[in-house]
């Protein structure tokens, strides 16, 4: 089963996008930090890093960067409000990460990361 590790403040937000997941045939590793979801990053590969960016403790660029550094192959995909700061060149994302722009529709979402994850 593929592994998602989903990162996002948002408590609504953040279950609102695990059953979407889950009922999506994910397993889905959540936390509302970048942090703690560095942490268990280097516990355990994922296949999927989906990272809000503005968050407290570690931001989702920061959190992305660190975790394509532990593993190459892992996708990312960033959730945001601000679409324009996940796609300012001087951020250092991860080149080949997708930016998923609030609000969105969670059958969205999921055809953005079946799409990402078959790339």
């Amino acid at each position: 089963m593929t592994k998602i590790l989903l990162a996002e403040d948002d408590n609504d937000m953040r279950k609102f996008l695990v059953r979407a997941l889950q009922n999506a045939g994910y397993e889905v590793a959540s936390f509302d930090n970048g942090r703690s979801a560095y942490h268990r990053l280097r516990e355990e590969p994922f296949e999927l890093l989906l990272t809000d960016i503005v968050m407290p403790e570690m931001d989702g660029i920061e959190l992305a960067r660190r975790a394509t550094e532990l593993d190459p192959d892992i996708k990312v995909m960033f959730i945001t409000g601000f679409a324009a700061v996940a796609l300012n060149p001087e951020s250092n994302a991860p080149k080949d990460a997708r930016v998923l722009s609030k609000p969105f529709h969670l059958k969205e979402l999921v055809t953005q990361v079946k799409q990402l994850l078959a790339a």
